[in-house]
């Protein structure tokens, strides 16, 4: 006869499919309905078939007999009756029922114990009503009140199993439903209330909300007083809404996460969950998620195949996270560290409640032993240095001095004998797969990466306070029992999360954003923008963004394009490397193409125009066409020209490469870079930027010969806009006028055919002789307007000093001399004895006279400069 948990027999499952070591199973405690209940019963209604010689006995004192018959063929009922006492059953009034059971509890109590002796037992949701209600009861010095839940070390729990002298109120969560019997019970005051897990496939979270239980746990905590003698049952809800409850509570395939049945059942051979004989197929959401889970696991592949990684999940008897952690620990050199932890997690927090009287601000004596192995940096080290701290010698202590141990440090000496047992097992396990424990401790950082393999799910990034912000749009609050302390912590990690009154964050740790990201490789999406050419680094970058389900996790990070996008990032680099002059190698092509492209600009400037240079889109179109696809950058440009001979000529631009097809490039002498006036030759400056003070042809003259050139002479411009100068003024004739000459441009070409500039004399009016010619109308040279142009048909003047600076700049030649009388004839002098005048010489050294000497300076007149005159 072996007697074993359902959990050990699903394992052996794996092992002995048929179950052929067996010829009698008993299944007790059916009702319950865990999952390993449900997988044992599916898989032995598919093995019975195969097995006659099988005899299976489902068990339980509130089961649905009909179900399970029914699922079973029409299996035999066998009612077994023990002793039972009548109990009497008081519901609340329909409508004077209280809204808030748990707040009526003493009150209910105070009212059974005045009915006669015996102990009661009160039925309440969980921890924090339990002891609410208990610091309402101790004020009646005739009751010995008892908590009772599953957190509480076992001398605690002992504690109702021993008579006392007083009246005895046990206040239980629904563990004293049937985990255990408590004695001397002839009253039960049920809330109808307590916690149920419920698994969210919305929230990804395990919920443990509080709600009325089932008609069967009703029935069941009534039971509680009729085994001693007659007792009474109070519940403090009515009748109606006690028959308007389901009959009994769903299993637990059907409210839970299914990760770790779907992966058992995948490595067992039991099939996929789809297909199995479950007696209440669970919620295919609920499959779906498990599925997803196990994926983020790396657990299953996208085709929902096992992978290497899912069947070694398998063989560890945790769950899939916690068993992600360990795999992981093997690579990252933490092995032992993290079979501590995960042990930890697997058995339950080892710290033992607060004890009577101790508030829940860490003051008391327990949060001060606890202090002595706790760390503020994470919850994981807290159980290393826990663990360290109970095996100081390096192996496990006697049973004896644990217990001692653990009553020094306010821990619960049961959960430190699972911690033990579990960490045994998962050592043993490690070691038939190979995982071996690293020579040396490992670092905070190895240990929270291999956490955050199994829990990266539970990140967070601090909103405020102790709020934080998870994936999938998520919030939850870092619960009060953790000892990581917010303040300057911006990540953390959680090994769970439980929604209660909200979603709560148990063992949790800080953690880096660098480390998610590398825990999360196949579940971050990156998105990547502002692509850009960086000329120091000769390449393409952009900004990446990394996210996790919705949450940030590097907000933004420069890095390399050409991986992300090869054919983005080459066009990228021929635009702004090599088209927008980003990139500057110092390379033959490069200076020819910028000196080509420099000269059709100054053309375009010239001829005020932007139709003469091709688009950046047809350069680019250039480059593509003769570069090959790899290169995407300065250095894979380089290593290009280095293997090609021709390379650099091949990037070279001819003028047809650079002009536009179809456009009219202006005349040879149209826009010259110099002209001469009053026989002074003077450079010409150009710049087609309309609305600025420099838009049009600029004359650079020095300040030497600024008194020597006539403003008639600059009247002109240059070739290249007297047709749009003479129109211009011609569209400034009265309009009666105007309409004889019309059309304006045409008119304006014929009389530019007749003009020649002459020595002295102003545009304008020669203009006004040309066109009596070619159109007999007269018109007055007073009647065109120059003052009505635009200013870029006006010549602007820079005078230029000796040592190069520009002194001044204007349109009006006339104002600028007057500014710069005195300065020019100090200049006109400077200059005529640095070029003219030589002293001791005694040959003739200096070569052949300027011919232009006596065009600038003699039998020119300065006027308006007395002194050169």
């Amino acid at each position: 006869v072996k007697v074993m948990t359902d959990g050990i027999l699903v394992a052996e499952i794996g092992r002995d499919r048929r179950l052929e070591a067996y010829d009698t199973l008993i299944i007790d405690e059916a009702h319950e309905r865990s999952l390993n209940i449900d997988l044992l019963l599916g898989h032995v209604k598919g093995l019975l078939p195969h097995r006659p010689d099988l005899r299976v006995i489902v068990s339980s004192a509130t089961l649905d007999t009909d179900r399970i018959s029914g699922f079973f063929g029409g299996a035999p009922v066998i009612d077994v009756s023990g002793r039972a006492h009548p109990v009497e059953v008081r519901y609340a009034e329909a409508g004077s029922a209280p809204e808030d059971p748990v707040a009526s509890v003493p009150e209910a109590v105070r009212s059974v114990a005045r009915e006669g002796p015996g102990d009661v037992l009160v039925f309440l949701p969980g921890e924090r009503d339990i002891r609410e209600a208990a610091r309402a009861l101790r004020a009646d010095r005739g009751l010995e009140v008892l908590p009772l839940y599953a957190r509480l070390n076992h001398a605690q729990q002992e504690r109702i199993f021993r008579p006392g002298e007083r009246r005895r109120v046990v206040l239980a969560t629904n563990v004293a439903e049937t985990s255990l019997t408590v004695p001397r019970i002839r009253f039960v005051v049920d809330t109808g209330l307590a916690r149920i897990s419920r698994y969210s496939h919305r929230t990804k979270v395990q919920r443990l909300p509080v709600e009325p239980v089932s008609r069967a746990s009703a029935e069941q905590r009534r039971g509680r007083c009729g085994r001693v003698g007659p007792g009474a049952c109070v519940r403090l809800y009515s009748r109606e809404d006690f028959e308007g409850r389901p009959r009994f509570t769903a299993p637990e395939v059907r409210r839970t996460n299914l990760a770790s049945v779907i992966l058992r059942m995948a490595a067992s051979g039991l099939g996929r969950v789809d297909d199995f004989p479950f007696i209440d197929p669970p919620d295919r959401r609920f499959v779906t998620d498990g599925y997803r889970l196990l994926r983020e696991l790396g657990a299953f592949d996208a085709e929902g195949r096992v992978t290497g990684i899912g069947r070694r999940l398998a063989r560890l008897p945790v769950d899939p996270r916690i068993g992600r952690m360990i795999l992981a620990a093997g690579p990252l050199g933490c092995v032992a560290e993290i079979l501590v932890i995960a042990a930890a997690l697997s058995a339950g927090d080892p710290r033992g409640p607060p004890a009577e009287g101790e508030g829940g601000g860490g003051s008391g004596p327990a949060s001060a032993a606890h202090r002595r192995f706790t760390d503020p940096r994470s919850d994981f080290m807290g159980y290393l240095n826990l663990w360290r701290l109970l095996n100081e010698e390096g192996r496990p202590a006697r049973a004896a001095a644990r217990k001692r141990r653990a009553e020094e440090l306010s821990l619960s000496p049961r959960r430190l004998r699972e911690w033990a047992d579990v960490h045994r097992q998962l050592l043993i396990a490690a070691r038939e797969m190979g995982l071996k424990p690293a020579p040396r401790p490992a670092t905070y950082a190895q240990i929270h990466r291999a956490v955050l393999a199994g829990c990266v799910a539970h990140v967070g990034v601090r909103a405020q306070g102790r709020e934080y912000r998870g994936p999938r749009d998520r919030t939850f609050v870092l619960s009060r029992a953790s000892s990581v302390k917010p303040a300057g912590v911006h990540w953390i990690v959680a090994a769970d999360l439980v929604e209660t009154s909200a979603i709560f964050a148990h063992v949790a740790a800080r953690v880096r954003p660098q480390w998610i990201e590398r825990a999360a490789r196949e579940l971050v999406a990156r998105e990547y923008f502002e692509p850009h050419f960086d000329p120091e680094r000769g390449e393409v970058m952009a900004l990446e963004r990394v996210v996790l389900h919705g949450l940030t996790v590097v907000p933004r990070r420069r890095v390399r394009f050409a991986p992300v996008d090869p054919a983005g990032a080459r066009a990228i680099f021929i635009s702004e490397g090599l088209v927008a002059g980003g990139l500057a190698t110092g390379a033959a092509f490069e200076r020819r193409n910028r000196a080509m492209l420099e000269g059709v600009r100054e053309v375009e400037r010239r001829a005020r125009r932007q139709d003469v240079l091709v688009g950046e889109d047809a350069r680019a179109g250039f480059f593509d066409a003769r570069l090959p696809p790899e290169v995407a950058s300065e250095r894979g440009l380089r290593r290009w020209l280095d293997s090609s001979p021709d390379g650099s000529e091949r990037l070279c631009f001819a003028l047809d490469d650079l002009v536009r097809p179809g456009a009219r490039l202006p005349a040879e002498g149209d826009f010259p870079d110099e002209i001469e006036v009053s026989g002074v030759p003077v450079g010409l400056a150009y710049r087609f930027a309309p609305g600025e003070p420099d838009d049009g042809v600029t004359a650079r003259v020095a300040l030497a010969v600024l008194g020597a050139v006539e403003a008639e002479g600059f009247d002109w411009l240059v070739p290249g806009l007297r047709e749009e100068k003479a129109a211009a003024l011609l569209r400034t004739l009265p309009r009666p006028v105007r309409r004889r000459v019309a059309p304006l441009r045409d008119t304006a070409r014929r009389c530019l055919a007749r003009l020649r500039p002459p020595p002295g004399g102003g545009f304008a009016s020669a203009l006004a002789a040309a066109l009596r010619e070619v159109s007999g109308v007269e018109a007055d040279a007073a009647e065109l307007r120059p003052d009505l142009l635009p200013p870029h048909l006006h010549m602007r003047f820079e005078v230029i000093g000796d040592d190069g600076r520009i002194l001044g700049s204007g349109r009006d030649l006339d104002e600028l001399r007057g500014r710069f009388r005195a300065e020019a004839a100090r200049g006109f002098h400077r200059a005529a004895e640095r070029t003219f005048e030589r002293e001791g010489l005694v040959s003739w050294c200096f070569g052949d006279l300027a011919p232009h000497v006596d065009g600038v300076y003699a039998g020119v007149r300065f006027r308006g400069y007395p002194a050169l005159e």
